[in-house]
């Protein structure tokens, strides 16, 4: 596969970094908020311009000589998003003009020897570019005037001098990479598992809740398979989350659920020995509903004390006894601190995102469906009783089937589940909830 060009957009917090990048990429992607500091991690968005395809990083405000841990944390990924990146946007306001820390952080870019654009921004009206003047004395080349805001001034021309080397290219395999999104209340240790998969400190890892506030996609490849791992904010319950950043993070992490291809729901090991919290429930419920397959990582298993050979038999019990309507949803038992089983979370991620796919033949379908009607028919409602004629398999992600019947309201939730049971049984469909609409003979689909 061929790697997309990568451009850092860096600078000082508030320049209007994920402004600029929401602007290029489209649609508001990257959190937006007046206060510095809300990007924290460096976050990889795909862009195409002009028929030509780039990948822009967007990084955490630099605070250069800041002693604080999330600061010096934010400066570090913006260094190794410029290591990373083949040409860096550096970022600066153009209303409160050059500031000490601007110097600083053009004195860094320059030691790393890549093309540097400098992009004066907030540059509004005609009124405000004789302040471009000011901007030469960072010695990092011509400024462009531009506004990310409205997408004025010299966006254009920025990304047209930019992408001038950038070949032209059409890259069809990303129907073949799997979205793994890493999902799960605050503290499970979502992003210590990413960091661990990668190699590398790819997210910050803090013991301070939600420090990830953004999804972070990170493009993977292991046993010649490509995969993009999406870390995303802890969901807490609705009533603890504060209106603002917060609940954007929140509402982008289950975003990223609905645009994954597997979900893996990471829960605490310790917490889960004392009974699976309502909030993971939630967050399975908020998995099945959409449609997607789903892995459960109980994480940080190193921690329970007092392991026997029946101790994982025993935890998987209490599982499914507390959410036995995850029953068909694989459950690994892991540590990122010591690496213990990461490798099956590719395996069962592989295996969920096949049962996702599954095509069943129209007739081996009726079979199975035909064969559990006669083990098991549907008790009489006034005198009614629900016949089956016809099954057939509409969607696949997840597995959907309709059932065409004599009386669609003659089917209830609990036979429709028997016949869910029946067609796990018959064909698997691990990790995957399956959809089963009933249709009365003749209605037409609206």
């Amino acid at each position: 596969m061929k790697r997309k060009p990568i451009i850092a957009v860096v600078g000082r917090p508030n320049v209007g970094k994920s402004t600029f990048v929401n602007r290029l990429v489209g649609k508001r992607q990257s959190i937006v908020d007046d206060r510095p500091g809300v990007t924290r991690d460096r976050i990889y968005f795909d862009v195409e311009w002009q028929n030509k395809q780039f990948t822009v990083i967007d990084t955490g405000g630099i605070v250069p000589g800041d002693d604080d841990d999330i600061m010096v944390s934010i400066y570090d990924q913006a260094n190794i998003a410029c290591e990373e990146a083949d040409k860096i946007i550096f970022l600066v306001d153009g209303i409160e003009g050059v500031t000490p820390v601007d110097s600083d952080i053009a004195n860094i870019l320059r030691k790393s020897k890549k093309p540097i654009y400098l992009a004066v921004n907030k540059v509004d009206s005609h009124n405000q570019i004789t302040m471009l003047s000011d901007f030469y004395s960072l010695a990092i080349g011509e400024p462009v005037a531009i506004s990310a805001l409205h997408g004025s001034g010299g966006v254009g021309d920025l990304l047209e001098d930019i992408t001038a080397d950038f070949e032209e290219f059409d890259d069809d395999s990303d129907n073949e990479v799997i979205k793994i999104a890493i999902v799960g209340r605050p503290n499970a240790g979502k992003s210590s598992i990413v960091n661990a998969l990668l190699g590398e400190n790819r997210v910050i890892v803090s013991d301070v809740s939600g420090t990830t506030r953004d999804s972070i996609d990170s493009r993977f490849s292991y046993d010649n398979r490509e995969f993009v791992i999406i870390d995303t904010a802890g969901i807490r319950k609705k009533s603890k989350v504060d209106y603002g950043v917060e609940k954007f993070a929140v509402d982008r992490a289950i975003r990223s659920i609905r645009e994954c291809d597997v979900a893996l729901l990471v829960i605490d090991a310790q917490e889960a020995a004392n009974g699976i919290s309502d909030q993971d429930k939630k967050i399975a419920s908020i998995i099945t509903d959409a449609g997607k397959g789903m892995v459960i990582a109980i994480n940080k298993w190193d921690l329970i004390e007092d392991k026997k050979s029946n101790t994982i038999n025993k935890f998987e019990q209490k599982i499914v006894k507390e959410i036995p309507f995850l029953d068909y949803v694989p459950k690994i038992y892991i540590s990122a601190v010591t690496h213990q089983r990461l490798n099956q979370i590719f395996t069962k991620v592989v295996e969920v995102w096949q049962e996702c796919s599954k095509r069943v033949a129209t007739g081996l379908l009726n079979k199975v469906v035909n064969e559990a009607y006669a083990l098991n028919p549907p008790q009489t409602i006034r005198n009614k009783r629900l016949k089956i004629m016809y099954s057939t398999q509409a969607a696949v992600k997840p597995p959907t089937f309709i059932l065409f019947a004599n009386n669609e309201d003659l089917m209830k939730d609990h036979y429709k589940r028997y016949m869910e049971n029946k067609l796990r049984e018959a064909f698997g469909f691990v990790g995957t909830p399956i959809r089963i609409s009933v249709r009365t003979r003749g209605e037409k689909k609206k």
